[in-house]
């Protein structure tokens, strides 16, 4: 059984972390700090935890091993050094940080701490993305020579951060707007996919590019769409793209090589390759990998010794994403 704890309750997703928590017979919260008393004395009564006045209640007990980090990005830094300083697992909502050196010290202070680390790159764990990282390891793709996945919602037309979520369209509190919200997304997939750290094939990143805007302007001038490219050194070119501003939720993905490619939209996958059977441009019908649980649901069962599906997100993984969309942004003028 693991005993864990919230600091900080403010993110939006939030509600679906409780709703998974109460499925769960091996994981007991056991309390809850928000700089905001009556978020967080909600929250725990939600969950049947206690209220903690203060971050040092939670680190200073020792039955409590492991903390969830849902917080507004502002306060990641903090919150997770001094989790981690702790002795704490951590689990930490994307994106990992708002700036090069919060980033920078966050990992620092978990790779000395030794604690398992997850954050919230769900999409991992998706069927036909596992498939498409498969093919693209195995070569059957050939040079790898472009990547694109465009990740959106309705957010900024349908006011999703009207009340109580207001701060994610807040800049100085979310680091960023809709490109860095749903970016992070794609972005992930983009580098677990081609990046040589993980398994891929295209090397490192050597050069970005940014562009955001807005058009609705009703969370003020924070920027409710974008676009990146991103130059790796084997001179594949990625394409993140992300936006609020979208009427119907859309996410497509498609990574074109010298041998084949693949186009991915919900769970159509259209797959051409001179190297694999069956792989003639139309809907693949061969076999996918297992489907992983959510994010959040991989870390409770590491923790509780479960054999794994997909490994964890690694901090230096979810690093690297908060660095190349940082610096996305500096080359948007933000």
């Amino acid at each position: 059984m693991q005993t864990t704890a919230f600091l900080g309750v403010a993110h939006i997703h939030t509600p679906g972390f409780i709703a998974q928590l109460s499925t769960r017979d091996d994981v007991r919260v056991k309390a809850v700090y928000d700089h905001d008393a009556e978020r967080g004395q909600r929250r725990a009564d939600e969950l049947g935890a206690t209220f903690a006045a203060d971050v040092d209640t939670i680190l200073n007990d020792a039955e409590i091993t492991s903390v969830i980090i849902a917080s507004e990005t502002v306060h990641h830094r903090d919150l997770a050094i001094r989790a981690a300083q702790a002795g704490k697992h951590l689990f930490i909502e994307k994106p990992l940080a708002t700036s090069l050196e919060d980033t920078q010290a966050i990992q620092e202070a978990i790779e000395k701490a030794g604690v398992v680390f997850q954050t919230g790159f769900f999409l991992r764990g998706q069927a036909p993305i596992q498939f498409l990282k498969q093919e693209v390891v195995a070569g059957n793709l050939g040079k790898i020579t472009r990547m694109r996945f465009t990740n959106c919602h309705a957010g900024a037309l349908q006011g999703y951060f009207d009340t109580e979520w207001h701060w994610i369209a807040e800049k100085e509190q979310a680091g960023g707007g809709g490109f860095a919200d749903l970016g992070a997304h794609a972005l992930d997939i983009i580098l677990w996919t081609l990046r040589e750290a993980s398994g891929g094939t295209c090397g490192e990143v050597q050069k970005v590019a940014g562009f955001v805007g807005t058009q609705l302007g009703r969370y003020g001038d924070i920027d409710e769409y974008g676009s990146g490219l991103i130059q790796f050194s084997s001179g594949a070119i990625a394409e993140v793209a992300a936006s609020w501003d979208d009427a119907k939720l859309r996410a497509p993905i498609e990574v074109h090589g010298t041998q084949g490619q693949i186009q991915i939209s919900g769970d159509t996958i259209l797959y051409y390759s001179e190297l694999v059977d069956g792989a003639d441009g139309g809907q693949w019908q061969g076999a996918l990998p297992e489907a992983a649980p959510h994010a959040f649901a991989l870390f409770w069962d590491k923790l509780e010794g479960k054999e794994a599906v997909i490994e964890l997100v690694g901090v230096e993984e979810a690093a690297a994403e908060s660095r190349v969309m940082t610096e996305m942004y500096r080359a948007a003028g933000q």
